[in-house]
């Protein structure tokens, strides 16, 4: 459309943007900024994607969703939305009773929030999962929050097992629940759930931009709002602002900034094209400024795992914990 000076492909050849000259069966496609050349292969969630003539073509299979509940308050729904909502109560994480009151459905697992710290921050204390029967996972005793483990048992509803730091509650229906046995908690749900679910964890459609979907069916865009219509009790009060710890404990904000640097820094620069540091870092320090009744290194090593568990399903595998930062031994000296 107009004339800049510079060099172009000779007739029949396509710039490869790495500044060279290639036929279009060789041009390369790019991904989180990064050049792939033409018969190179990527994983996208459990999709294979092949790049083809600069274009990608993938698989369409379909696959488990996975919502993260974490540290003081922070959610990504199943569909990718990153939000906080500090209250104080017990609420629906997720569940496919959703719509008519008199909906059938088969599981529900309930969030238990308490305050944890001073600053009116709450965390995850308990998670209870409805499959007919009742599973709650509980930490009353570690710091800053404890663990205790209560069963309901019924084998053919669901199965147990501890895989590394993590304890794993696998249902018959394809519902899977992972807890770190402190405030971390993932639910993956299988592909038959898809925009049949609602809850704090969204509903799971593949839209992210409808997952504030209150519990009368109502579209919300603040998140106090939409964190508030799926309280269980009526008894608790409603969150009505944001809370800043960092603002209230203004003292520990330049150690939490220095110490959730390492989300920023090369240690994981290999994951920072796939996955957005920014808000993993915000929490970070959210967190860090918010712990402190206990626990201060505990809620900043479970922030800067958040991040390192979403790198890992992007394929970006970082290997952050020493001696000195968040050590587990065994894996650093195995």
């Amino acid at each position: 459309t107009e004339c800049v000076s510079g060099c172009v492909c000779p007739e029949g050849l396509f710039d490869d943007g790495r500044g060279g000259c290639v036929k279009q069966k060789d041009c390369p496609c790019i991904h989180n900024n990064e050049w792939f050349s033409s018969g190179e292969k990527i994983k996208v969630d459990c999709n294979t994607c092949t790049c083809q003539k600069g274009v990608w073509k993938c698989t369409d299979d379909v696959c488990y969703g996975t919502c993260m509940i974490y540290g003081s308050g922070h959610y990504n729904t199943f569909d990718g939305k990153f939000y906080d909502f500090d209250g104080s109560c017990d609420y629906v994480a997720t569940q496919d009773f959703c719509g008519d009151k008199n909906s059938s459905g088969s599981f529900s697992i309930i969030t238990e929030n308490v305050p944890c710290g001073t600053t009116g921050v709450t965390c995850s204390k308990a998670i209870k999962m409805f499959l007919g029967v009742m599973k709650t996972l509980s930490n009353r005793n570690a710091t800053p929050l404890p663990a205790i483990l209560e069963v309901i048992p019924d084998t053919k509803k669901f199965s147990e097992m501890t895989v590394g730091l993590y304890l794993v509650i696998e249902a018959s229906n394809g519902v899977m629940l992972i807890w770190d046995k402190k405030t971390t908690v993932f639910i993956k749900l299988s592909p038959d759930y898809k925009g049949k679910v609602c809850g704090l964890c969204g509903n799971f459609d593949d839209k992210a931009n409808n997952d504030f979907t209150t519990r009368s069916g109502l579209q919300e865009s603040n998140p106090l709002n939409f964190g508030n219509s799926w309280k269980q009790s009526p008894m608790c009060p409603d969150v009505t602002q944001e809370i800043k710890p960092c603002d209230l404990k203004p003292h520990r904000k330049s150690w939490a900034e220095k110490e959730c640097s390492i989300i920023q820094s090369e240690v994981f620069k290999i994951c920072h094209s796939k996955v957005n540091p920014h808000p993993f870092y915000e929490a970070c320090v959210h967190d860090a400024c918010s712990c402190d009744s206990g626990g201060d290194c505990e809620c900043f090593c479970s922030a800067v795992a958040a991040y390192a568990q979403e790198c890992i399903k992007a394929e970006a595998c970082v290997f952050w914990r020493t001696p000195d930062i968040c050590p587990i031994f065994c894996d650093y000296y195995n």
